[in-house]
């Protein structure tokens, strides 16, 4: 059994506990009011395989409360902690080893940056490191790519 297949069956059986039915993996869905889907999927092995796969109502999407969205756009939206992210997207790292990546004269502003990014619940700390959550992966990804995109820089 292939991932996308224990995958897919895992959707069913949540599906089928909540009463929804089952789609198969990126098959199209149209929310209740018409509005249609949007969504993202990723098969990621950078340090660690993760898979995830969303969709959503656009309607939903524009209902989502707008203080933690901002708050994840805002911890994202500065140079220095992108850096830092596209470094633990590489895997889990030290404030050390962050502050070289992102080439910082101390610790004390590695901290400054990562204190917003586990705020906005991009970042986690696991003792002495520093991690994107397996759960972010794919979503932090996305919303680079995404970026990039509306930039123009994937023209």
């Amino acid at each position: 059994m292939t991932s996308d297949d224990r995958l897919a069956d895992l959707e069913a059986r949540i599906a089928a506990l909540e009463g929804a039915p089952a789609r198969s993996p990126g098959e199209a869905v149209d929310a209740v009011d018409g509005s249609g889907a949007v969504g993202y999927e990723g098969d990621v092995r950078l340090h660690g395989q993760v898979s995830w796969t969303i969709r959503y109502s656009p309607t939903a999407v524009l209902d989502l409360p707008a203080p933690p969205t901002a708050e994840v756009l805002a911890a994202l939206g500065h140079p220095v902690r992108l850096a830092l992210v596209r470094r633990l997207l590489a895997g889990p790292a030290s404030a050390a080893q962050l502050q070289e990546a992102a080439e910082l004269s101390s610790t004390g502003q590695v901290y400054h940056h990562l204190r917003a990014l586990t705020s906005a619940r991009v970042v986690e700390q696991d003792g002495r490191s520093f991690r994107v959550p397996t759960t972010g992966v794919v979503p932090v990804l996305t919303m680079i790519l995404a970026a990039g995109d509306v930039a123009g820089l994937l023209r």
